[in-house]
C-alpha cells in the first residue's frame, strides 16, 4: 500500500522562497558507507552512540548521535550552535527514510493528483474530531469494533452538522427518523458495547 501522507514542514519545503538551514542535520552531508556526517567546515562528525526515546503515545524511537571532533576556534560556531564543547547531533535514520519516501511519492505525478483531490474540508473535520470532541483514540480493539465505534461517532457528528443547517420544523421530523434508527443500531451492537454502554446510550439520548 502506497501512503501519500504529508509530513511536518512539507508545504514549507515546497515554497519557491524556501531555503533550508545549512546547519541543520538534514542539510549536512552523510556518508552512509562509513557512517559519519560532514559539517559545513568539512569536519567529520563520528558516531558516538544511540538514544532511546518514548513519545507521549508510548511509541519507542531510536536516534543515532554524532559528535564533531573539535569546534573550538571555528568561524561558523556562532551560527552552527551555541552550546559548550563540540557539537552533537541526533538523527533518526528510519524517520529520514520515511520522509524521503513520502517526499518522492507526494511530488510524483500520481502524488500531485492525490494532493489535488484533498480539499481543506477534511482538515477541519479532523481538528473538530481530535481537539474539540476529544476523540483521539478508538475505544475498542479489532477491525469490526473500530468500524462500529467510529460509525457511531460519525453519525453523531453529522447530526450536529445537520442541526446547524436545518430549521426547527424540518429538524424535528428528521431527528425522529434518525434517532429511532440510531437507537436500534445500538441495541444490535449491545454485545460490543458492554464496557462503554453508558457512553453510547448517553450519546443516543
Amino acid at each position: 500500500m502506497e501512503a501519500y501522507v504529508k509530513y511536518n514542514y512539507f508545504h514549507k519545503e515546497q515554497r519557491p522562497r524556501y531555503t533550508p538551514n545549512p546547519f541543520s542535520p538534514a542539510s549536512l552531508y552523510y556518508n552512509k558507507e562509513q557512517d559519519f556526517y560532514v559539517c559545513p567546515m568539512g569536519q567529520h562528525m563520528k558516531r558516538i552512540g544511540m538514544k532511546r526515546s518514548i513519545t507521549s503515545n508510548g511509541f519507542v524511537t531510536y536516534s543515532v548521535r554524532y559528535q564533531a571532533e573539535r569546534c573550538d576556534g571555528c568561524p561558523l560556531r556562532g551560527s552552527c550552535f551555541k552550546a559548550r564543547g563540540n557539537r552533537i547531533i541526533e538523527v533518526n535514520h528510519q524517520l529520514q527514510h520515511y520522509k524521503q519516501k513520502a517526499r518522492e511519492l507526494l511530488t510524483s505525478e500520481e502524488g500531485i493528483k492525490h494532493r489535488g483531490r484533498r480539499y481543506i474540508e477534511p482538515e477541519a473535520v479532523f481538528g473538530q474530531t481530535k481537539y474539540n470532541k476529544a476523540y483521539k483514540r478508538f475505544r475498542h480493539f479489532g477491525k469490526d469494533k473500530v468500524n462500529m465505534d467510529f460509525a457511531f461517532f460519525a453519525i453523531a457528528f453529522n447530526i450536529g452538522k445537520m442541526c446547524r443547517k436545518t430549521n426547527l420544523k424540518e429538524l424535528k421530523d428528521i431527528m425522529e427518523v434518525l434517532l429511532g434508527s440510531f437507537r436500534c443500531s445500538i441495541q444490535v451492537y449491545i454485545g460490543y458495547l458492554k464496557p462503554y454502554k453508558s457512553f453510547y446510550m448517553k450519546l443516543a439520548a
